[in-house]
């Protein structure tokens, strides 16, 4: 008796069989053996489901906003001593994570979705003059700027400017399953850095190592495109970037990206020259066809006055 076939679903539209998925997952599990990205399986109403860790690497290029406060709990003004160890102790931990991070290289800072790190650039201008100028406060200086400055989540928030840039590149990851959509894990993830940004704001795509760019649609399962194309980060990533921002690039454009920009001026001029080729080729065709069918018209009027 034949086995019937089963799939995993890849979209709304696509499925793969299940046996592919789990070569594929043999093969990613044995690349993250030893580390908490392994994936887990399980069955639900006879549906094969994936769980576990999916890194996200922040593409953004505009700051977010974040919320005041994290999910009930409000900080208030006057439990500044609470506040101010918190910080002093998260600060530390951040300094070491970043450290870390440097050392370790794209995979740093990546082991356990309990601890979101998110970068702070040089964009936030007032949390870097609050960095330089912080030597030099009072005692009652310090105790304001405490109470606006939090750490939320283990990321630093400024109160007065409500915006934040996660550094380019940088990565976090959520716990997802295979059944979640991009638009869920799209809202995963806000929801665990309390992004007030709606994540229609936002889109994810796989980026290649070529260059190349796929955009994922928001019926598409981003654990299962990520076991699709492979364990290995540093041939493909999944970014988080803005909607009017972000674009798809094909395989045909990538190749030419890494390019430098003489030799990029180069293909354009003979480009040029090929589709100049093409317009005075297709031109000399259609002319001679017009020309065929005026004189084929010509013809039948000298028949007709004739007769």
């Amino acid at each position: 008796m034949v086995e019937c076939q089963t799939y995993v679903k890849l979209s709304e539209e696509k499925l793969i069989p299940k046996t592919d998925i789990l070569s594929l997952l043999r093969t990613y599990n044995c690349y993250h053996e030893g580390k908490n990205f392994q994936l887990r399986t399980h069955e639900e109403d006879g549906e094969l489901i994936l769980e576990g860790l999916l890194n996200i690497y922040w593409g953004l290029r505009r700051p977010i906003r974040l919320q005041m406060h994290d999910d009930n709990e409000r900080f208030r003004l006057n439990r500044n001593d609470t506040v101010a160890k918190q910080l002093s102790a998260e600060s530390n931990n951040n300094s070491l994570d970043r450290a870390n991070g440097s050392a370790s290289g794209d995979m740093g800072g990546q082991e356990e979705e309990d601890s979101p790190q998110l970068l702070r650039t040089r964009s936030d201008a007032s949390f870097m003059q609050v960095q330089r100028r912080s030597k030099t406060h009072t005692a009652r200086d310090l105790q304001r700027l405490r109470t606006h400055r939090f750490s939320i989540n283990g990321h630093f928030y400024n109160h007065k400017t409500s915006v934040f840039t996660p550094a380019y590149g940088s990565v976090t990851n959520v716990r997802v399953n295979s059944s979640m959509t991009t638009v869920q894990v799209l809202n995963l993830l806000l929801h665990k850095f309390r992004v007030e940004n709606k994540s229609e704001e936002f889109v994810l795509y796989m980026v290649h190592e070529s260059g190349e760019r796929t955009q994922l649609r928001d019926g598409e399962y981003p654990l299962v495109t990520r076991v699709l194309y492979g364990p290995c980060e540093k041939i493909s990533k999944i970014f988080i970037m803005e909607t009017d921002l972000g674009e798809e690039v094909t395989y045909d454009v990538a190749q030419y990206i890494k390019f430098e920009i003489p030799v990029l001026d180069s293909f354009v001029v003979k480009l040029k020259e090929e589709e100049e080729r093409e317009i005075n080729k297709l031109t000399k065709k259609y002319s001679a066809l017009k020309s065929m069918i005026q004189h084929q018209l010509e013809g039948r009027g000298h028949t007709s006055d004739r007769e």
